[in-house]
């Protein structure tokens, strides 16, 4: 399941991801749903898709914690990561993840997903994603990525920009992304991580001046991306891909699982202020 990692979820220490905002999840997205999904049926939703591997990649934003919040590392407990560990395991953030699919995931869009991410084509692109996500980034695998995308052709670009457009067809990642930092930047400062309280609606105004530079950021690193990670695929098969995205069903199945990942992503992040704060001034948690 391909998701708006790119940018390691990297992207989460600049200045500044995320749907800005996303839908909020429970309060809309399930409301056409005829039958919401059962819990057994989502996991194997996960598994055949990808997500399961997704939503756990959410771990590799703990170890940045410090810098998005522009704090030096060592001004923490030095074991501060396996002290706050738990908040960010597996089976956790699975667990968290089926909660908010399970009234929002319809039968037919469960079963639209799996039929073609269950295909052999669907299992090859799967495999790919999973590897992806699990990959540290690298000023060295950005390279890497923007080299391959300027070496393909016209009609490759093309069906690689499509691609990117069906799995973020509503165009929120940049809002997300900034609403997730404003989330954590909120709950650290309510938790006394800075000297100065932040005010959210002055935080939201500066944020917005860097809109625009950061849609653009994310989108070129992604295309780029994709064109790593979709390198050994035909062109007739990225095109197969970006044509099941297009699909109305398939819309729907990403505009939900991009709400979860990112609500995830940022109710990791506001535990996680509290729990820092404590490790910031010695204490054991």
């Amino acid at each position: 399941m391909r998701q708006l990692r790119q940018a390691g979820l990297a992207a989460l220490t600049a200045p500044m991801l995320v749907f800005g905002v996303a839908p909020a999840v429970g309060s809309g997205l399930g409301a056409g749903a005829a039958v919401a999904a059962e819990r057994a049926e989502i996991r194997e939703f996960l598994q055949v898709t990808g997500f399961d591997v997704a939503i756990t990649s959410v771990q590799s934003q703990m170890k940045d914690a410090p810098v998005m919040l522009g704090l030096p590392e060592d001004e923490f407990a030095q074991n501060w990561q396996a002290q706050v560990a738990d908040l960010y395991e597996e089976a956790k953030l699975q667990d968290l993840a089926m909660t908010m699919l399970e009234p929002n995931l319809s039968d037919k869009m469960r079963e639209e997903a799996v039929a073609f991410y269950g295909s052999d084509l669907g299992q090859r692109l799967v495999a790919v994603e999973n590897a992806s996500h699990v990959e540290e980034s690298s000023p060295e695998r950005e390279a890497e990525a923007e080299a391959i995308l300027s070496d393909v052709s016209k009609t490759r670009r093309a069906e690689l920009e499509r691609l990117a457009f069906g799995i973020d067809a509503q165009g929120v990642s940049a809002r997300a992304v900034q609403d997730i930092q404003v989330r954590f930047l909120m709950a650290a400062s309510k938790a006394g991580l800075f000297e100065v309280e932040l005010d959210e609606g002055m935080l939201r105004a500066q944020m917005a001046t860097g809109y625009e530079a950061l849609r653009e950021e994310l989108r070129a690193a992604n295309l780029a991306h994709a064109a790593r990670v979709y390198q050994e695929f035909s062109d007739e098969e990225i095109a197969r891909y970006a044509d099941a995205l297009a699909e109305p069903e398939m819309q729907r199945v990403y505009e939900l699982l991009n709400a979860v990942q990112y609500e995830v992503m940022a109710n990791r992040l506001e535990r996680l202020a509290p729990r820092l704060a404590k490790l910031r001034q010695g204490q054991e948690i």
